[in-house]
């Protein structure tokens, strides 16, 4: 057979294709693949071992926004808005997963949460996490260096989240990590009010470029005596960044009265961070490389008054339940009256705290009969009802106590 009909002749094994019409044949002794069956077995790979990771680890591959929402709303109280952005972010990525096409390759939609301190940023992004059943952990942007410097380079965060999966590299690749004080590593001071660090700032977003993106990092893993260095690919990992982001709204109202022709517009919120663009997060101090890698942006909206009401009483896991597990695990039940609940609210709005001042508020309250809890059980008391002038004041609770006859009350004077 001469050498121009052997050429004419070859074709893809698999598809019966000439090579004279697709993109590269790679032929090999008597046999030959195009190069669009080898992106097809490379598909069929990449989601046989996601769905095995999937399978393994229970992971939820039909996800409804819709459902993980209602999940959210069990949970968090308020922030419906960031709740459906969050949703159908997360349900896209996971479809970009587990369902990966041949014909187009679908980008990573990297989130940023931004909103006051104590908002439930945080809270989100572990809710969805806790309802994904994915491995996930928390790190803190402001304890990330470049390397070179003493702190925890990049990498760092991809170990952390190999822990939180017991190891399981595999199902640690489809997990998320939640970099929290984000806004920490901006690189221009002025708009915080602190100085620029290096160390701690645009060298930062710069070493965690690639990570964020998608890539295989080199990560050293294993215990305090011996660590070994395994490779890691980030390319299916869901970044989620959180920040205060402290002085984004006047920026944000910056911008907008920059592009006003004519006239300044009366109505001025200046807490509003509605419509952040990405300049408003290169003007704070982001790099444009990095913010574009997190096309997602989410307003984490102040909470009020009624909200810090509804989140001591009202979630599956609100904080008075959260208090009263303790007392309950000796056989004492735990109430705060509605003059109580308030008080609480109250006192956690002056520390401006946010959500998590409230628990601390409750904490410092109960730290005594927390401290006295045996003698109080010795005492047959079944109940503590905590009322206002305890939380103000520091007078003492109610307590309820069993007599052989009945339930008897037994009050402060007795």
């Amino acid at each position: 057979m001469s050498q121009s009909t052997q050429s004419r002749s070859l074709i893809c094994n698999f598809c019966e294709k000439p090579k004279e019409e697709v993109g590269k044949l790679i032929v090999s002794n008597d046999a030959a693949i195009c190069n669009e069956c080898i992106e097809l077995c490379s598909t069929i790979l990449t989601t046989e071992k996601n769905s095995l990771v999937a399978k393994k680890k229970g992971f939820k591959k039909n996800l409804d926004p819709g459902e993980i929402k209602k999940f959210l709303d069990d949970y968090i109280i308020g922030q419906e808005s960031a709740k459906r952005y969050l949703s159908v972010a997360v349900v896209n990525h996971y479809k970009r997963l587990f369902f990966p096409s041949a014909k187009i390759e679908v980008d990573k939609s990297n989130v940023i949460l931004h909103g006051p301190t104590g908002s439930g940023k945080t809270m989100l992004a572990r809710t969805i996490a806790r309802f994904l059943d994915v491995p996930f952990c928390i790190v803190d942007a402001t304890t990330l260096t470049e390397a070179g410097y003493v702190g925890d380079d990049a990498t760092a965060i991809l170990e952390r989240l190999i822990l939180a999966a017991d190891g399981d590299v595999e199902a640690a690749e489809q997990g998320i990590i939640f970099i929290d004080e984000v806004d920490k590593i901006a690189r221009r001071g002025d708009v915080t009010g602190g100085t620029a660090r290096d160390i701690s700032g645009e060298g930062v977003q710069q070493s965690l470029l690639k990570i964020v993106e998608g890539t295989t990092c080199k990560v050293m893993y294993g215990d305090a005596v011996h660590k070994d260095e395994i490779e890691m690919d980030t390319r299916n990992i869901l970044f989620v960044a959180g920040g205060a982001f402290d002085g984004l709204a006047k920026i944000i109202e910056k911008n907008r009265n920059k592009q006003t022709i004519g006239f300044v517009t009366k109505e001025k919120d200046k807490e509003t961070r509605k419509g952040a663009t990405p300049k408003d997060f290169i003007d704070f101090g982001l790099i444009p490389e990095f913010i574009g890698r997190f096309p997602i942006t989410v307003e984490i909206e102040k909470l009020t008054r009624e909200d810090f009401i509804r989140i001591l009483t009202e979630p599956k896991n609100n904080v008075v339940d959260q208090m009263a597990f303790y007392f309950t695990v000796d056989n004492v039940k735990l109430t705060l009256d509605s003059g109580a609940v308030n008080a609480v609210v109250d006192q956690a709005f002056k520390e401006g705290l946010g959500a998590r001042g409230l628990k601390g508020v409750i904490e410092r309250v109960l730290l005594p009969y927390m401290f006295d809890l045996k003698t109080i059980v010795k005492q047959d008391i079944k109940e503590i009802i905590i009322t206002a002038e305890t939380i103000l004041n520091g007078a003492e609770p109610t307590f309820i106590k069993e007599k052989i006859e009945n339930v008897t009350v037994l009050n402060q004077s007795q």
